[in-house]
C-alpha cells in the first residue's frame, strides 16, 4: 500500500462511500471538493491522474517521486523535499510547510495511521489534502504556521490517543517520580486482598484521584510523601499475606477433597468389592422371588445382612460353577458371611426352606405337610381349605358338584414352595392354585375334551389324575391314558365302560393298598368307586404333574385295554381280556389272593 493512495484498488473512494471523509473528534465530515480544514469549495483544473485511467500507484510505470519529466508534481509548487539536503528537526507538522498546499487535484487517501491527518484511525478515515492556506481547526488560525506546537511539550508525550484506543496513564518515569521502583510488583486492587470497605468499587475513582494528588505533591516536596506512601504499602502487604494464607488453605482443602474423591472413585471402579470373611453367625431366613437374578439376589442378601456388598455376591456367583443355578425359594443362611459361602449354601438344596409337593400327592396329604412345615395344629390347613375354597382362585371351569370330596383336588400343583415363619396357610394355598392355573393355561384342555368326548377341562384333569396315580414312567402315562379313553367308549363291551381302577377306590378310602378283596371293591357304592359306577369319578383323585398332563393330551393309539403291575415297579399292558387274566392269576398267586 502506498503512502498517498488507497492501495492496489481499481478506483478511488466514491464520495457516497459511508467511510468517505474524516469525522475526527468533532464528528464533522467534509463535503466533496471542500477542504477539510475549512474554506470554500475549490476547483482543481489540473488532474494529474486523468492521463493514467485511474491506475493505482503500484501499477504506474513512472514513480511520482522520481525526478522524471512525467512527474505530475513537477509542474506544481516547489517541493521542499526536493530542495532540502537534510531534514531539520521540527517540533510538529504545524511549523512545516505543507508540500501539497499548491497541488491542483485533491488526492483521496485511504485510512492512514499518520499524525498528518486530523481524523483518528477509527475505520472511517478519509483522504484529505494538506492545504497550507486553509484554516486549522485545532489552532483556530489561518494556517499551520500560526498554531502552537502541541507535540513539543512534555505534557503531550506520548501523543493523544483516539477514544477507541485510550488506556490508563502509564507509570511515571523514574526521573519524574523518585519513589517509582521498576522491580516492584503491582499492588492488588481487589477488595478481598486490599481489605477495602468498598467491595463494589464505588469509591475507587475518588480514592485513585486522591492517591494521584498525594503522589504528585510528594514528588514536588521531596521524599517525605514517598515515606508516607511506603507506610501505606506495609499495611496492604499484611492484608495480602492473610489473603494468601486463606487462598492457600482453600487450595489445600480442595486438593485434599479431590484426592479423596478420586481414591473413592478408583476404589469403587477398580478395587475389590467389600466383603465379609468366614461362614457367618446365627441364622436368617431369606426369600428369593421368582425371576430374581444375580444383582437382585445380591440386593436381597445385603438388606438381610448376609453379605456386605452386591458386587461381592455377583463376583462369587460368577466364580462358582453352579452359581447360575440358584432358584427362587426360601433359604436358611447366616448373617455376615462371605459372599462365596453364601453362594455355596444357596446351591445346596438342603439350605432351602421349601415345601415340596410331589407329583400325584392327594390334598389330604398336602394339608398335613403344610401344618407340619408351619408348625400348626393338625387339621388347621384342611379346615381353612374347606372354608375358603371359593376365595383361593379356582378357575371358572372347576366343578363344585355335591359328590366332589374336595373342590381343591387337582389344583394344589406339585412343586417346591418357599415358606417362612410368617407364612399363613391360606397364603401358600393361593400360591399352589395360582401355579396350577398357570400350568393348565399352557395346555389346550378344551380341545382335548372335544377330541375324546369329555365334559370340558374338568374331566380332562380327572383323567390326568388317574394316569398320574396308576402310571410309573412316562411311557406308562401315555399307555395308561389310552386305556382310560378306550374303556370310556360307548362300544366297550369288555368292561361295559367301567374303568375298574384301584387308585380311585383307595382315594375314597384315603388309603394306598395293593391287596383289595374283590368282594369289598365291587360292592362299595361310593361315587368314586370305578368298579361299581361307569365312567369317570366325580373329580380328580390327586394332583397330576406336567408329564401326566401332557400324556393325557397325547395318548398312544395301539389298542391297549388292560394293565397290571406284578411287582409295583413295572406295568404290563395287554389288549385282550384273555391276556389280562393270565397276568391277573400270577398277581393273585404272588400276593396270596383268592
Amino acid at each position: 500500500m502506498t503512502e498517498y493512495g488507497r492501495g492496489s484498488g481499481s478506483e478511488p473512494w466514491h464520495p457516497e462511500d459511508p467511510l468517505y471523509g474524516d469525522q475526527g473528534w468533532g464528528g464533522q465530515q467534509s463535503a466533496h471538493g471542500q477542504g477539510q480544514y475549512g474554506g470554500g469549495q475549490q476547483s482543481y483544473p489540473q488532474d494529474p491522474y486523468t492521463h493514467q485511467q485511474q491506475v493505482p500507484y503500484a501499477q504506474q510505470p513512472q514513480d511520482p517521486y522520481a525526478q522524471q519529466p512525467q512527474d505530475p508534481y513537477a509542474q506544481q509548487s516547489q517541493d521542499p523535499y526536493a530542495q532540502q539536503q537534510h531534514y531539520p528537526q521540527q517540533p510538529a507538522y504545524g511549523a512545516q510547510q505543507d508540500p501539497y498546499a499548491q497541488q491542483a487535484q485533491q488526492v483521496q487517501q485511504p485510512q492512514q495511521p499518520q499524525y498528518g491527518n486530523t481524523g483518528w484511525d477509527t475505520g472511517q478515515q478519509a483522504a484529505m489534502p494538506y492545504d497550507a492556506h486553509q484554516a486549522d481547526p485545532y489552532g483556530g488560525q489561518g494556517g499551520y504556521g500560526e498554531t502552537s506546537d502541541y507535540y513539543g511539550t512534555p505534557e503531550a508525550y506520548p501523543p493523544p490517543q483516539p477514544p477507541g484506543r485510550r488506556e490508563a496513564a502509564p507509570q511515571q518515569a523514574p526521573a519524574q517520580n523518585p519513589d517509582w521502583d521498576p522491580e516492584a510488583q503491582p499492588e492488588e486492587t481487589h477488595p478481598f486482598f486490599t481489605g477495602s470497605d468498598d467491595p463494589d468499587g464505588k469509591n475507587k475513582d475518588v480514592e485513585d484521584d486522591e492517591e494521584y494528588e498525594d503522589d504528585s505533591r510528594a514528588s514536588r516536596r521531596g521524599g517525605r510523601g514517598g515515606g508516607e506512601r511506603r507506610g501505606g504499602k506495609g499495611k496492604k502487604k499484611s492484608r495480602n499475606g492473610f489473603a494468601c494464607l486463606v487462598v492457600s488453605l482453600v487450595l489445600v482443602g480442595g486438593l485434599g477433597g479431590a484426592a479423596y474423591f478420586g481414591y473413592s472413585y478408583w476404589q469403587d471402579k477398580f478395587g475389590a468389592a467389600p466383603d465379609y470373611t468366614g461362614k457367618g453367625t446365627g441364622e436368617v431366613e431369606v426369600e428369593i422371588e421368582k425371576g430374581a437374578f444375580g444383582y437382585d439376589i445380591g440386593n436381597i442378601l445385603k438388606k438381610k445382612g448376609v453379605v456386605k456388598s452386591v458386587d461381592a455376591f455377583v463376583s462369587a456367583q460368577n466364580e462358582n460353577p453352579k452359581g447360575k443355578s440358584i432358584q427362587a425359594g426360601v433359604y436358611l443362611l447366616r448373617k455376615e458371611m462371605s459372599a462365596a459361602e453364601a453362594v455355596k449354601m444357596m446351591v445346596d438344596p438342603n439350605s432351602q426352606n421349601l415345601l415340596v409337593i410331589p407329583e400325584g400327592t392327594r390334598n389330604v396329604n398336602v394339608y398335613e405337610m403344610v401344618d407340619k412345615k408351619l408348625g400348626l395344629k393338625k387339621g388347621t390347613t384342611k379346615g381353612i381349605a374347606k372354608s375358603e375354597a371359593s376365595d383361593l382362585g379356582l378357575p371358572k371351569w372347576a366343578s363344585d358338584g355335591k359328590n366332589i370330596k374336595d373342590p381343591l383336588e387337582g389344583f394344589l400343583f406339585p412343586a417346591a414352595y418357599p415358606v417362612t415363619k410368617e407364612t399363613k396357610p391360606e397364603s401358600i394355598l393361593k400360591k399352589m392354585v395360582s401355579r396350577a392355573n398357570e400350568e393348565y393355561g399352557k395346555l389346550d384342555l378344551e380341545a382335548t375334551a372335544k377330541k375324546h368326548k369329555l365334559d370340558g377341562p374338568w374331566e380332562v384333569l380327572t383323567v390326568a389324575s388317574l394316569v398320574q396315580a396308576e402310571g410309573l414312567t412316562h411311557d406308562d402315562f401315555r399307555k395308561m391314558a389310552e386305556v382310560v379313553y378306550n374303556r370310556l367308549k360307548p362300544d366297550n363291551t369288555v368292561t361295559n365302560r367301567k374303568l375298574e381302577f384301584d387308585s380311585a377306590f383307595n382315594y375314597l378310602k384315603n388309603q394306598s393298598k395293593i391287596k383289595i378283596s374283590s368282594n369289598e371293591i365291587r360292592t362299595n357304592p361310593d361315587p368314586y368307586n370305578t368298579y361299581y359306577h361307569e365312567g369317570l369319578p366325580p373329580g380328580p383323585i390327586s394332583n397330576p404333574g406336567d408329564e401326566a398332563l401332557r400324556a393325557t393330551l397325547n395318548p398312544t393309539g395301539d389298542g391297549w385295554m388292560f394293565f397290571i403291575s406284578l411287582d409295583g415297579k413295572k406295568t404290563d399292558f395287554t389288549k385282550t381280556a384273555a391276556e389280562h387274566e393270565k397276568l391277573n392269576d400270577k398277581f393273585k398267586e404272588k400276593h396270596g389272593l383268592g
